[in-house]
């Protein structure tokens, strides 16, 4: 009883069914248990996905005090600091820093740049190694053909000229080979380098900016409020106005009716009292399922859903290797999809339909990200400079995205209506 209540979590019915609770109650659930069980070791998998802000401070305390051993998959950044070592899992093995994830960060940018440099020095040998052959090639024909002037006017001998003939293209297929094999090496060594390059840098992102001006009223909400149940979602009635350029968090805690709001602002549904104005404007919802994607298509299949302007097949594909779905990759299921390509595949869909939106409400959107594909999403979102409303728990994405602007929720009689 104390664990759970250590959690937040009301003085529950212990036999309430564990489905019907959300994912954060039963995060708390499995939290409240290591008290119970007192492990030795405690193996914690993403443990803040579905967490408010509150209940992932009650977790940061509690490894930063707790006695125990953990290990963490996660890629809350914040959690991340308190941990030490880092180990980063790749295809050919893990990688341990000796250090909490300033230190990881720190050590990844000497790699990168260390890459960077390698990359540009074989970039340059390659095309010095290209010249150099061109070069001697251009130098033994013109050395060739006066040779071959010079016997014709000697008046040599047709058996003896061919002999010199043949020589000479052995000469010059020796020539090209001896400079192939040190291209085809660097290349090689190019080739490598380029795979160890992270995929934020592969990436070619391009975004328009919305023609909205800055300043516009998109949205006025004025004492709105909603109710389930004859009872009203909200402590206070709700009265804010968005304009266009604004980057807004909305911030509440796990059943503050986060998402219920953005259903208002969309016009999907109305509140149950005050008024609400908007603006009709072209609105992108992504949830953190990313369901605009349709599991039973193909990658390329999916992004031609999204080819309203009848662009040519190759510059299909060509946007699609920006966004890094190679050829490979095209005929792929999209219900294999991790979230990191769910999220790249659906900002290509966006750049395929040319649809730049006016307003972008992103929904957790870092939930079912590595850091790699949190770092893309981060980029991609600065590069667009219309409306931005961000639901998230994620102070580093809130940060790094420059969200200056803040909808806070408070659910009315939150405790006395918990689910519990």
């Amino acid at each position: 009883m104390n664990a759970l209540l250590h959690w937040k979590l009301p003085i529950p019915n212990l036999h309430y069914p564990m489905e019907k609770l959300s994912g954060g109650e039963k995060t708390k659930v499995f939290l409240a248990g290591i008290a119970v069980h007192s492990p030795e070791i405690v193996l914690l998998d993403e443990p803040t996905n579905h967490l408010d802000f509150k209940s992932r401070e009650l977790l940061y305390d509690f490894i930063t005090t707790s006695n125990h051993s953990f290990i963490v998959v996660s890629h809350d950044r914040t959690l991340l600091e308190l941990l030490n070592p880092i180990c980063e899992l790749r295809p050919d093995g893990i990688t341990t820093y000796g250090g909490n994830y300033t230190f990881y960060q720190e050590q990844k940018a000497i790699e990168a740049n260390a890459i960077t440099n390698r990359l540009e020095e074989q970039e340059k040998a390659l095309r010095k190694a290209k010249k150099v052959e061109r070069e001697a090639l251009e130098r033994k024909q013109r050395q060739d053909s006066r040779g071959k002037k010079q016997q014709v006017k000697e008046g040599t001998a047709r058996i003896l000229m061919n002999t010199l003939r043949n020589n000479a293209e052995t000469s010059s297929a020796k020539l090209k080979n001896t400079h192939a094999e040190k291209i085809s090496s660097i290349s090689a060594e190019l080739s490598e380098t380029r795979k160890n390059v992270p995929l934020s840098s592969k990436m070619k992102i391009d975004s328009d900016s919305s023609t909205l001006h800055n300043g516009k009223l998109l949205v006025k909400a004025n004492d709105i409020n909603y109710t389930y149940n004859s009872t009203p979602l909200w402590a206070n009635e709700l009265d804010f106005q968005i304009l266009s350029g604004e980057r807004i968090h909305i911030k509440g805690e796990n059943g503050a009716g986060k998402t219920t709001l953005i259903k208002l602002i969309c016009g999907t549904l109305e509140p149950s009292v005050g008024s609400i104005f908007r603006t009709p404007v072209t609105i992108t919802y992504i949830d953190q399922e990313y369901s605009i994607i349709s599991n039973n298509a193909t990658v390329y299949e999916q992004a031609q859903q999204y080819n309203h302007n009848n662009i040519e097949e190759h510059e299909v594909k060509i946007r699609l290797n920006r966004y890094l779905f190679g050829k490979d990759t095209w005929d792929k299921p999209c219900h294999t999809l991790s979230g990191g390509e769910k999220m790249r595949l659906t900002l290509c869909c966006l750049l395929i339909a040319n649809n730049t939106p006016d307003m972008f409400i992103l929904d957790e959107p870092t939930n079912n990200l590595d850091i790699q594909n949190i770092e893309i999403l981060t980029t991609a979102i600065n590069h667009f400079k219309g409306t931005l409303l961000v639901i998230s728990h994620d102070n580093h994405f809130i940060a790094d995205v420059g969200l200056n602007k803040t909808i806070e929720l408070k659910r009315a009689n939150y405790q006395n209506t918990h689910i519990l």
